[in-house]
């Protein structure tokens, strides 16, 4: 049931906090052996849909919508489109390439990174992307860029919906291109559905034999996307309680969370 390349697990075009695919080796190997349809209810950077198999349907439900928008972007476009518009985006805002031109072109050795050249070249396609007066495919990939280009590929957005991540010391390498090529293949393959939506308004139709995955915000730890109180104890016992519903109807989930934290 494992979908892998012969380097181990198909990992996700978002470097995204909290995911699973470090953890897939330890996680997958737990699920039912055959799956009918498979929801990833807080899917992220969909690690974990991707490397399932299930006989039906895929789902990938997430709330945070440039993240959905952009999977659905790219499972609808066509993977050279793709690539093209993401080099012009490089080029439009004079970002570093050094896939092309190395280090040495931009005055810095990969060990400093990239962050001192690419700086006002990020700060400016981030002002744009904000800015934006309607939502293209252009600015799909610009929100990709700017996690690329971000620093530590961390996605966080303002109360006024407006991404603030600072530069980060990567660029559209090579390694993240390949990430990027095979998650384009692995979910037009699937055939993933993707789902904007926030866990409880969400309609799943779910029965025996089927299979859901909840990797939820941790309610003891801190991250980015517990700021602004993103997951409180109301979510966690909202999650509970849909997870025992699904139980009284036969069908099986695995919950990942944490019982104790380091942090003080």
């Amino acid at each position: 049931m494992l979908q892998t390349t012969e380097v181990g697990y198909l990992k996700s075009c978002l470097n995204y906090t909290g995911g699973k695919h470090k953890l897939l080796g330890q996680i997958i190997p737990l699920f039912p052996e055959n799956i009918n349809n498979f929801t990833d209810l807080f899917c992220g950077g969909a690690n974990v849909a991707i490397n399932v198999n299930a006989k039906g349907v895929i789902r990938g439900i997430d709330k945070q919508k440039e993240v959905i928008r952009l999977f659905k972007t790219i499972k609808q476009s066509d993977k050279d489109e793709i690539l093209q518009i993401i080099n012009k985006i490089i080029c439009d805002y004079s970002l570093s390439d050094t896939n092309k031109y190395g280090y040495s072109k931009y005055g810095c050795e990969s060990g400093s990174g990239l962050a001192a050249y690419n700086k006002e070249h990020f700060l400016k396609l981030r002002q744009d992307y904000n800015n934006r007066m309607e939502d293209t495919i252009y600015y799909d990939l610009a929100f990709y860029l700017l996690t690329v280009y971000g620093f530590n590929n961390q996605i966080r957005f303002n109360k006024k919906g407006h991404y603030n991540i600072p530069v980060g010391k990567r660029d559209f390498n090579e390694k993240i291109k390949t990430n990027l090529v095979n998650f384009i293949r692995i979910i037009k393959e699937k055939d993933i559905d993707f789902i904007c939506s926030d866990f409880r308004e969400v309609e799943i139709e779910m029965s025996q034999g089927d299979f859901l995955y909840a990797d939820p915000p941790y309610l003891i730890s801190t991250a980015t996307y517990n700021e602004q109180n993103g997951w409180t104890e109301k979510e966690e016992n909202d999650l509970l309680s849909l997870l025992d519903s699904l139980s009284e109807k036969g069908v099986k989930f695995a919950l990942s969370n944490v019982m104790n934290t380091k942090v003080k």
